[in-house]
């Protein structure tokens, strides 16, 4: 595995239909539920605190976000670099909006992750301090089935002590049948597995 780091990133864009959509790069979209941390956890790996907007209120993201990112290898006899895109999802799940809405969000986000060109990555959200939720099961399924290779990011990792997250990691694989490489635990706080998402992003970004 190479040693990879983000070392640029940029607001491209926000898109509801499909021609809208940026020119198509390699994509990492990020998906889960509302208020799990997604936006924190883009600026995180970014480096970048105010890139991708933060809200404690829960279905504050509507669109699709577009993020251009460039990403750099560290070895000391490379000077490979690759741009590629993040994609910030509306949240799903949230509760404090109409029901009309959600279905107008639910269509977008479905067309886009069924059919956008260029996704090579989902990484699917979910806090660790619960156990997987029908709604985040459902999801997962749904990505699956949909073809997508997903990610699990269990997300505020801070919160729970080391055998603690150790404990819910095992859960989650077993729930969903999850290979080592499948999940990873993270605090956006403390950016302690910043370095290993990144270069296990860059495994699937980089072109065969």
């Amino acid at each position: 595995m190479k040693n990879w780091d983000i070392v640029n990133a940029k607001y491209i864009t926000s898109a509801v239909r499909e021609e809208q959509y940026p020119v198509a790069l390699t994509q990492v979209a990020f998906i889960g539920r509302s208020n799990v941390g997604k936006s924190s956890l883009i600026n995180s790996l970014c480096r970048h605190n105010g890139l991708a907007r933060v809200s404690g209120t829960p279905g504050k993201t509507q669109t699709i976000n577009f993020y251009e990112i460039d990403g750099k290898c560290l070895e000391e006899d490379s000077d490979l670099r690759l741009k590629f895109h993040f994609v910030d999802l509306p949240g799903y799940g949230f509760a404090k909006t109409s029901k009309k809405d959600k279905e107008v969000w639910g269509g977008f986000i479905g067309k886009y992750l069924e059919k956008a060109r260029g996704i090579v990555t989902v990484c699917q959200l979910i806090d660790i301090r619960h156990e997987p939720m029908p709604i985040d099961l459902e999801c997962y399924n749904w990505l699956k089935d949909c073809g997508r290779r997903v990610l699990v990011v269990l997300t505020k990792a801070d919160k729970l002590s080391k055998n603690q997250v150790a404990s819910q990691v095992a859960l989650f694989k077993r729930e969903l049948h999850l290979e080592e490489r499948d999940v990873v635990a993270y605090s956006s706080l403390d950016n302690k597995q910043r370095g290993f998402l990144i270069d296990r992003l860059m495994e699937d970004v980089l072109p065969c």
